[in-house]
């Protein structure tokens, strides 16, 4: 039997604000650092829909066409008019669609949790969930347990992306660890952009998944698209 490889990508992209351009958006920038790692599916954090700051675009739809990728938008807040969440692109077909509002004991802003079924053309099927915990680490440890949850309910190959805000020592990872294996080799800080000194970005697989890790690293062609880095494996 051939094993199926994926390529995968994470990206929190500061609602396309590269940091040292005080209200600049360039999605352009950040197409192509999606475009140039070619991935098969791209877990992005931090996007506004119909948001001032932004100049009211729908930005989940534009880095689809810019990418040439199919998209499932997750909304967090509403922001303004419009919308601030995560989106989950890929170049395959998107079988199914689900979103979750991940819990908050401790009043925060709403996050969420984005899964995705998508068929590869040999007819396999895998999930893909993309999420941004919260700040608070209380919050994190009870979404965390959230995730672990659904994570125990797929026996199709489940892999989590994200912007955890969270250190790998940390109580919301080491709870993750229990049902999602993560990369331990290879790994290397991303965030800030800029001298980046926290590994807060992950891409994780579930624990039940038969697979092997070829390559998990830090992409080295972007550095100012955002305040964080592209994460690829």
């Amino acid at each position: 039997a051939q094993a199926q490889t994926l390529k995968v990508l994470t990206y929190n992209i500061h609602h396309g604000n590269p940091p040292a351009q005080k209200g600049v958006i360039d999605l352009e920038a950040i197409a192509k650092v999606i475009i140039e790692a070619d991935a098969d599916v791209v877990g992005i954090q931090e996007v506004d829909i119909n948001v001032s700051r932004s100049g009211n675009i729908n930005q989940a739809k534009r880095l689809a066409e810019l990418t040439n990728m199919d998209f499932f938008f997750s909304k967090g807040i509403n922001l303004e008019k419009g919308y601030y969440g995560t989106v989950i692109l890929t170049k395959h077909k998107i079988i199914g669609k689900r979103r979750y509002d991940l819990p908050n004991p401790d009043p925060s802003e709403v996050r969420s949790l984005a899964i995705v079924d998508i068929e590869l053309p040999d007819g396999k099927s895998f999930s893909v969930a993309n999420t941004h915990l919260d700040l608070k680490p209380t919050n994190r440890i009870a979404q965390a347990e959230f995730i672990n949850e659904l994570g125990d309910l797929y026996s199709r190959p489940l892999i989590l992306v994200g912007d955890l805000n969270a250190k790998p020592d940390a109580e919301a990872i080491k709870i993750l660890e229990n049902v999602f294996d993560r990369n331990t080799k290879n790994n290397s800080p991303t965030f800030p952009n800029t001298k980046p000194t926290e590994e807060i970005d992950y891409i994780m697989v579930t624990k039940n998944t038969k697979f092997t890790w070829l390559k998990y690293h830090v992409l080295p062609i972007a550095n100012t698209e955002s305040d964080h880095l592209p994460l690829y494996a």
